[in-house]
C-alpha cells in the first residue's frame, strides 16, 4: 500500500519545525529515519497530512561523550551506534542492542530519537533507555524540557511528548559493571516476543547494583524495581536470579498476538531474562 496523500517539510532550523507543528497540530508528524512512520502510514494506521523531516536540522546526529555523561542526538542512526568505538567502550549494551534491531538497511536509516520518541512498545531502544536511566530532552514553543525514560511511556503509542515537542537526544551516565541484552524473536527483522535489557555491578562477589527492563511484554516498556532489588545484596545466585524473574513476571502484562498466547510469551520472558542476567553477572568482572 502507499499511503495517503501529505504535504512534506525539510526544515533547516528548530524554530521552524515548531512553528509548523503549531500551525497544523495534530495534523502534523515529525519523521526521523521513517522506519517506524512510514509503515504505520503506508498501512493507514497513522494518517499524516503534514510530514516533517529532521533530516537537515543541524547538530541531531552527534554523539557527545564529556566526562561521565552520554548524549545521542535524535538522528544517530543504529548503525551509527555499532560503528562508534568510543561509544561501545563507554556503554557497550548499545551496541549490543543495536546488532539486534531489525537488519543492516533498517539500522542504517532508523534512529534512537525514532525508535524512543513514539511510544511502539515492540521497539528495543525504550526498555533499554529506561534500564539506562536516561533522560528524554525535548524542545518546543516553551523552551526545552527533559523527561525521565521511566515516566516518558504512558501507553501504547501514549508518551508524556506533547504534539507541538519535538526530540532532540537523549542522555544518561556511563553505566558500569556487566551488560547484556538478550531477545527473542521469531525471524530477523521481526520485533521481540520478549527481550530484557539489564545491567549489573559487582562489589567483592555481591550484586552492588542492577537496572532491569523489558520489551513488548506490555503496552509500555516494563522497567522493574521489584527485580533489580531482588539481585541487589545477594550473590547473583539461583535462587536471586528465579527472584528476580518472578518479579518481572509481576510486572509485565503480555498479550496474545500472532507471537503467541499469553502463557507463552510468559515462558519466554522468564528464559530471556534468567539468560540476560546470568551473562551480564558473567560479565562484571571484565568486559565483553
Amino acid at each position: 500500500m502507499i499511503p495517503a496523500a501529505f504535504d512534506y517539510y525539510r526544515p533547516e532550523t528548530m524554530d521552524d519545525v515548531i512553528a509548523i507543528l503549531q500551525e497544523h497540530g495534530d495534523d502534523a508528524r515529525v519523521m526521523a529515519g521513517g522506519h517506524s512512520l512510514i509503515p504505520m502510514m503506508k498501512l493507514r494506521m497513522a494518517d499524516v497530512p503534514h510530514l516533517i523531516d529532521l533530516q537537515a536540522i543541524d547538530g541531531l546526529s552527534d554523539i557527545t561523550i564529556e566526562g561521565n555523561r552520554i548524549t545521542l542526538g535524535a538522528m544517530v542512526t543504529q548503525h551509527d551506534l555499532i560503528a562508534h568505538d568510543g561509544l561501545t567502550a563507554a556503554a557497550p549494551i548499545l551496541q549490543e542492542t543495536a546488532l539486534q534491531i531489525a537488519d543492516p538497511q533498517v539500522r542504517y536509516m532508523g534512529t534512537v530519537g525514532g525508535n524512543v520518541a513514539n511510544g511502539d512498545p515492540g521497539n528495543d531502544m525504550p526498555g533499554l533507555m529506561q534500564c539506562l536511566d536516561a533522560t528524554i530532552n525535548l524542545i518546543g514553543p516553551d523552551g526545552a524540557r527533559s523527561v525521565a525514560a521511566r515516566d516518558y511511556y504512558e501507553s501504547a503509542y501514549m508518551t508524556a511528548r506533547e504534539d507541538d515537542e519535538v526530540l532532540v537526544s537523549v542522555s544518561f551516565d556511563t553505566p558500569s559493571g556487566g551488560h547484556a541484552y538478550e531477545k527473542q524473536k521469531r525471524k530477523i527483522g521481526d520485533y521481540a516476543t520478549a527481550a530484557a535489557a539489564v545491567q549489573i555491578a559487582n562489589s567483592g562477589g555481591i550484586v552492588a547494583s542492577a537496572s532491569i527492563a523489558m520489551t513488548n511484554l506490555s503496552d509500555v516498556p516494563v522497567w522493574s524495581d521489584d527485580a533489580a532489588k531482588a539481585l541487589i545484596g545477594t550473590s547473583c545466585d539461583a535462587d536471586a536470579v528465579k527472584a528476580a524473574v518472578a518479579a518481572m513476571l509481576g510486572d509485565i502484562d503480555p498479550s496474545e498476538d500472532n507471537r503467541g498466547p499469553v502463557a507463552f510469551k510468559r515462558h519466554v520472558a522468564g528464559v530471556i531474562l534468567t539468560r540476560a542476567i546470568t551473562r551480564a553477572w558473567s560479565r562484571t568482572t571484565s568486559r565483553a
